[in-house]
């Protein structure tokens, strides 16, 4: 007998026995024989019932998942000596770990040749994929020292329990004791992020801010949100006496385009969601296509297959989703009573949903009304008053601090414009001196 790839010898019981142990679960299985020499002569165990304890408690504390059920112990006479045998057989639940490494290449063992050796992160990874199917969160995750903070403080709020019982329910436990990459996208260790960025005018050419948020998934929505929505300006309009209150982005689109992208994202792909804010729209683009076996058409009827189904439970547990495949269609109702529309754009690899800004095209038609209003003046209106101009989108009145920041020039250039925009009857002063302000001229 020689050592090799399915058998190891010890000449007696050491801790060292956990990594073949591990090495056989995630290779092909083996056996170690304790007892017996390196040359492969038997040397023999005198207390067998003691090393086998030994053994079988060392394999249950130290080892995860369980592996106890893929192990035997036996004994066997050779050369007139007993030895201990410990059979291993190549386990399901792999990669198996030390508890103290966890699924990392210092943790996990495979077997090349006669020698138990750490397993590469490619190797790792392959194993997961093997044994957890297709599913991205379903898979356990590499990351085994979680903490759910943000997501306890959420399930808190909403008066739901959030304990072990309740995490192995959700898929956030497995079966095997292990947390599955659904419980790291809640968890505080997320590494998935959403990146999001506020452009000046309509194009992507220069930057206004730009955020990347990252944590739990529940946070991430969380945050995206309250970002958007301070970006959601209310105008408002007067007919007759009544005012009518419009925000330039229906809440309801908003809200839906958000959870879709999060929810149906394809998370094995390591590509932030990236969400743009434009003056006239809002792009959000997700990484993952359509479900294989639905077509675009599918999705606008409301036909729902999830990409992550016990993430999506999660999110209707919490009374986040009302209902599967309403997504879109509440999108696309929230716009019914205005003339631009939402739009959809799929890819193989992509999902784009755009919204556009339902009181942009208000604003560009009452300053071009203004402007139309005055022939002689709106030849020579230049690309600095037309920015000073679009300062009246968000205000009555303005300031020469007002116009100096927004063209990002001096005083001096500022108070120029302002005096060319009066004279060519563009503004009307109000007031006088360090209370001097401007108005459109209607």
């Amino acid at each position: 007998m020689i050592e090799n790839k399915t058998t190891e010898f010890k000449r007696e019981y050491t801790d060292d026995i956990k990594y073949a142990v591990i090495a056989f679960a995630n290779t092909d299985g083996g056996k170690i024989y304790i007892g017996m020499n390196d040359d492969g002569t038997a040397a023999g165990i005198t207390d067998i019932d003691d090393t086998m304890l030994r053994v079988t408690n060392m394999v249950r504390d130290v080892i995860s998942p369980d592996v106890t059920m893929f192990m035997d112990c036996s004994v066997e006479n050779v050369g007139n000596k007993q030895l201990i045998v410990v059979t291993v057989q190549r386990g399901t639940f792999r990669p198996y770990y030390l508890n103290g490494k966890g699924v990392r290449p210092e943790g996990v063992y495979v077997r090349q040749g006669a020698s138990s050796v750490p397993a590469s992160q490619t190797a790792i990874l392959n194993m997961i994929k093997e044994t957890s199917g297709d599913s991205y969160e379903d898979a356990r995750s590499i990351n085994q020292k979680l903490t759910f903070e943000k997501t306890s403080a959420y399930f808190q709020r909403r008066q739901i329990e959030f304990g072990d019982a309740q995490k192995r329910t959700m898929n956030i436990i497995s079966q095997d004791g292990t947390y599955s990459n659904l419980a790291m996208l809640l968890s505080d260790q997320c590494v998935h992020t959403i990146k999001m960025a506020v452009f000046e005018g309509s194009q992507k050419s220069v930057f206004r801010d730009r955020k990347e948020l990252d944590g739990s998934l529940l946070q991430q929505l969380e945050d995206a949100y309250a970002y958007i929505d301070s970006y959601n300006r209310t105008r408002a309009e007067f007919e007759g006496l009544e005012r009518i209150d419009t925000r330039d982005y229906p809440v309801e689109a908003l809200r839906e385009a958000l959870l879709n992208a999060v929810v149906h994202r394809d998370y094995s792909i390591s590509s932030p969601t990236l969400i743009s804010i434009f003056d006239d729209r809002i792009e959000i683009v997700t990484i993952g296509g359509l479900v294989r076996g639905v077509s675009f058409e599918d999705i606008m009827l409301g036909v729902s297959v999830l990409r992550n189904q016990h993430l999506a439970n999660v999110f209707y547990r919490l009374k986040l989703i009302e209902a599967y495949g309403t997504g879109m269609l509440k999108i696309s109702e929230s716009y019914a009573d205005f003339i631009v529309k939402p739009k959809i754009q799929v890819t193989d690899n992509a999902f784009k949903v755009t919204l556009p800004n339902i009181n942009y095209g208000k604003a560009v038609h009452n300053k071009q009304e203004i402007l139309m209003n005055k022939p002689a003046v709106a030849a020579t209106v230049d690309a600095r008053e037309n920015v000073v101009i679009e300062l009246f989108e968000e205000m009555d009145t303005i300031g020469r601090k007002d116009a100096e920041a927004a063209l990002g020039m001096s005083q001096a250039t500022a108070v120029l414009v302002l005096r060319e925009m009066v004279k060519k009857g563009i503004l009307v002063k109000e007031g006088g001196g360090k209370y001097l302000r401007y108005r459109l001229n209607k």
